[in-house]
């Protein structure tokens, strides 16, 4: 299809906010099935980053800090701690929480993930020249602060 025929027959918020969702969307997925290919997926590589960042988190401070479901981020940490990815360990002044760390598979695995991601967004944003880039990083600061 050409750049021409992907032009949006109208320009309103409306269908422009649409036409980024899908964007985003599917940029969303390039990048998250990159990352698979390396072994892990986007979300999976956010709870990592977090435990990189922040070092060992019981895993309700780490749930605040994604902006999770306490439930959710135990399931995703329970498939991270099968693949020896992170470690938890039951706190010993009450054995009903847990401390969620990051072992050096995990800071591996972290590493060759991030680096699919960076080399999906660079494919798909490189087809931008650097005004169009700027122009886009722009825009974006704009639409972030007006979703706030």
């Amino acid at each position: 299809m050409s750049e021409r025929a992907a032009l949006p027959t109208s320009f309103g918020p409306a269908e422009v906010g649409l036409r980024f969702l899908t964007a985003a969307h599917q940029a969303r997925g390039a990048v998250d099935r990159q990352m698979a290919a390396a072994g892990l997926t986007l979300s999976r590589i956010k709870l990592l980053q977090v435990l990189a960042g922040r070092g060992p988190l019981h895993q309700a401070e780490l749930a605040e800090a994604l902006g999770q479901a306490p439930r959710s981020v135990t399931q995703t940490v329970e498939a991270l701690e099968r693949l020896h990815l992170v470690t938890r360990v039951v706190d010993p002044g009450d054995r009903r929480r847990k401390t969620v760390g990051l072992t050096e598979k995990g800071r591996s695995a972290l590493t060759a993930g991030e680096q699919a991601g960076r080399q999906a967004l660079e494919r798909i944003f490189g087809a931008l020249d650097t005004g169009q880039l700027a122009d886009l990083a722009k825009l974006l600061v704009r639409v972030e602060a007006a979703s706030t």
